[in-house]
């Protein structure tokens, strides 16, 4: 089979992923063999590319998996061949542990992530635990799915974590593949709430985007809004969007941070200025099944429409280059 594969840590733009043909791995007890369709191309793999989140080496990137169940281990009863079936980041946990045990395997310290600690979707076939896979709702075509598999439902669970109430506003720093379906959520869950987008740039592709999917207020990164801002989600990969929307909070606000890593640091907080009167910091770490199978449910009952960015396999080097240097907009997504 075809596959994508990082042998070295490196920077993106030296296009270190290398075409291999490899074996058809083979589906333990639990597991099942996907024949993949689709891969989204998350921010994510610039981190592990590039060290700032460290991947087995060699690795297969991917996670954000569209595929169908081509062969079924010995112990599988949740899926049948044929299949469709979508993976998200969390490949396994260990099912034990005072994490696992409580809804929050996203926490388990024997957390493997897809396309990191396991192999992922860049490739013709993987394998996955079943307990992994998701059936995907007919609504979408497999190139609308990849990107509810992490942007999507890592999205929600930010979204859920920042506590909103309708008619709260909610300011979003960054608005890519993530960004872009929060706020559709965001529209149908809180019609009464008000959404302001800042982007790295005036009238770049972003901000295009943010104001045709329907945002109160557009502006860049260090810009006031016209009213605080109850809510808050940074996406961005830089440290500088923390410090300011602190800034913008109303009191008693919150920040959630949904990045895996930052490529630069926060700056430094005044106290008085950026976290007094009870503001609030929260992250996201992974992800948890339920967070996947709930989002999913009600991405189709929306129904979410993501902007997807096509690529080939083959060209997975110059997509993530693109996605690095923001040269388009919504998701990208390899196909298969």
């Amino acid at each position: 089979m075809k596959a994508i594969v990082l042998k070295k840590i490196t920077q993106v733009e030296t296009k270190p992923l290398e075409l291999e043909e490899l074996p058809i791995p083979e589906p333990g007890y639990n597991e099942i063999l996907i024949k993949v369709s689709a891969c989204g191309i998350c921010h994510t793999e610039l981190d592990e590319i590039e060290g700032r989140k460290k991947p087995k080496l060699p690795v297969v990137l991917g996670h954000e998996v569209i595929g169908y169940v081509d062969r079924l281990g010995s112990k599988i009863k949740k899926f049948k061949i044929g299949d469709r079936v979508g993976v998200s980041w969390i490949y396994s946990s260990c099912g034990r542990c005072k994490f696992c045990t409580s809804g929050r395997e996203n926490l388990c310290p024997d957390f493997k992530a897809t396309g990191c600690d396991a192999d992922g979707g860049y490739e013709e076939y993987m394998v996955v635990p079943e307990e992994s896979a998701h059936s995907i709702p007919d609504v979408f075509s497999d190139l609308e799915a990849a990107p509810l598999m992490c942007a999507g439902a890592i999205g929600y669970r930010a979204l859920k974590l920042t506590g909103i109430k309708d008619g709260e506003n909610i300011g979003l720093y960054g608005f890519g593949a993530s960004a872009h379906i929060v706020i559709q959520l965001i529209k149908h869950l809180y019609p009464n709430s008000k959404v302001f987008v800042f982007t790295r740039r005036k009238d770049d592709e972003p901000s295009k985007l943010a104001k045709k999917k329907g945002a109160d207020w557009v502006g860049v990164t260090g810009d006031t809004p016209p009213e605080k801002i109850d809510k808050a989600i940074d996406t961005t990969p830089v440290g500088i969007p923390v410090k300011e929307a602190l800034r913008n909070l109303e009191k008693g606000g919150r920040l959630v941070i949904n990045a895996i890593r930052k490529e630069t640091k926060i700056p430094e907080l005044d106290y008085a200025e950026h976290l007094w009167n009870e503001k609030e910091i929260k992250s996201v770490a992974n992800i948890t099944r339920n967070d996947v199978q709930e989002f999913l449910s009600l991405a189709a009952e929306i129904p979410i429409k993501p902007e997807v960015k096509l690529f080939e396999l083959e060209e997975a080097n110059d997509a993530l280059n693109a996605l690095k240097h923001g040269k388009y907009k919504g998701a990208g997504v390899l196909r298969l």
